[in-house]
C-alpha cells in the first residue's frame, strides 16, 4: 500500500475512533450559541473539501511537489504521533470533553498533560496532521485546505476561549492563558 493511501486510512480510523468517543463525552450544562459555530463550521467544511477532495486535484498544474514513498511513511509516522497527541488530550479531559463548545456541570480548567503544552492540543494535533497530509499530497488545493483547517480551528479556539473565560471566570482563565500558548507549543502566550 502506498503511504498516501495509508495516510487516508489513518485519518479514517482516527475519525471513526473520535466519533465513537462521543459515547463517553460528558453532558453539557451550557452550550455556546449556535451562531458562534457557523463561521468555523463553514471554514471547516471548505477545508475538508480542499484537503480530501477529488483526486483530479493531484494532477498538474495543481501539483506543487512530490515526495518519495519512504518520506510518505515518515509523514505517516508523524501523523500517527499527532493523532496520539490528540487522544492523549482527549483522555486527559475525560468526561469534561464535548464535541461542541460547552461547559459541563463540574467543568474546570484542565492544565495538565498536553494542556500544559498548548491550550488546545486537540486542535493543534489536527492542524499538524492536516499539514502533514498536505506535504504528502503536494497540491495547491491541499495546501489551501490545510490553511483553512488552521483558520477554522483558530476561530473555534477563539470562540471556546471567550466562552470558557465567561463561564469559568476571567481571572483563572487569564492566568492559564498567560502560562500556556494557544495552539503552537512554545508560541506566544496571551496577555
Amino acid at each position: 500500500m502506498p503511504a498516501e493511501h495509508a495516510l487516508y486510512w489513518l485519518w479514517g480510523v482516527w475519525y471513526a475512533s473520535w466519533l465513537i468517543s462521543l459515547f463517553w463525552a460528558g453532558k453539557p450544562a451550557v452550550h455556546v450559541q449556535f451562531q458562534s459555530h457557523i463561521a468555523y463550521q463553514f471554514v471547516t467544511m471548505a477545508s475538508l473539501v480542499l484537503l480530501f477532495g477529488p483526486p483530479l486535484a493531484r494532477q498538474s498544474p495543481l501539483r506543487l511537489w512530490t515526495v518519495s514513498d519512504d518520506f510518505g511513511w515518515f509523514l505517516f509516522a508523524l501523523t500517527a504521533a499527532a493523532f496520539a497527541f490528540a487522544w492523549w488530550a482527549r483522555l486527559t479531559m475525560g468526561r469534561l470533553w464535548s464535541g461542541y463548545v460547552s461547559r459541563l456541570a463540574d467543568h474546570r480548567i484542565v492544565d495538565s498533560g498536553p494542556f500544559a503544552i498548548v491550550r488546545h492540543p486537540i486542535y493543534s494535533a489536527i492542524i499538524f496532521a492536516a499539514f502533514l497530509l498536505t506535504v504528502e499530497l503536494g497540491t495547491a488545493p491541499a495546501l489551501a485546505g490545510a490553511a483553512l483547517f488552521a483558520l477554522a480551528f483558530w476561530l473555534k479556539a477563539r470562540v471556546e476561549e471567550r466562552f470558557l473565560r465567561a463561564e469559568l471566570g476571567a481571572e483563572p482563565y487569564d492566568a492559564y492563558r498567560r502560562r500556556v500558548p494557544m495552539l503552537v507549543p512554545f508560541g506566544r502566550k496571551s496577555a
